[in-house]
């Protein structure tokens, strides 16, 4: 009888060296190197015509219609490229805060041409903390750019949920021009 106990310590015993082995021999992910020189500019898309308030009202619609599938109470937001507001909507019980916080991830994302997960992981990963002081950055998921032919023609800022609801909203909205 005290063998099982004895045997199922030293396999859990091995199995922990292993792991730990194992682990010490994969090198942990780095960060970018910021003194690398790309080749091409990264994020370099151009900007298009700006979106119509008729197609900004559709973006926001779709987002709309997957926040109340999941009944979540959101704030969302549509900016032309230069990241001047187009469309803006508030669903009833939506945070006031997010008000603010969906047009501001909507102009960064159209501002700077990238989705704003990009800031969120370069500062959460990578401790690119310098990025915070650059102008009109957000560092929070939930701003995605508008791109059509190549063009983007805006950007659609969501606020109210979690970093993760807030992308999933904007990703379902930004798929109504995004193909």
């Amino acid at each position: 009888m005290k063998l099982r106990p004895m045997t199922a310590i030293a396999l859990a015993t091995a199995f922990l060296a292993a792991s730990v082995a194992y682990a010490q021999q994969q090198p942990p992910p780095g960060p970018p190197d910021l003194n690398a020189i790309p080749e091409k500019m990264p994020f370099n898309i151009p900007f298009g015509t700006p979106i119509t308030m008729e197609r900004a009202q559709a973006v926001i619609q779709a987002a709309i219609a997957e926040a109340n599938k999941k009944g979540w109470p959101e704030d969302f937001a549509v900016v032309d490229p230069g990241g001047n507001l187009v469309v803006f909507a508030r669903m009833d019980g939506a945070a006031l805060a997010s008000i603010a916080i969906s047009e501001h991830k909507a102009r960064t994302a159209a501002r700077y041409r990238r989705p704003t997960r990009v800031f969120e992981d370069a500062v959460q990963k990578f401790g690119f903390n310098y990025l915070l002081t650059l102008d009109d950055i957000i560092a929070s998921r939930g701003g995605i750019p508008l791109v059509e032919d190549g063009k983007i023609i805006g950007a659609v800022g969501c606020s109210g949920g979690t970093g993760s609801q807030d992308e999933e909203l904007c990703t379902v909205a930004a798929g109504t021009i995004n193909k």
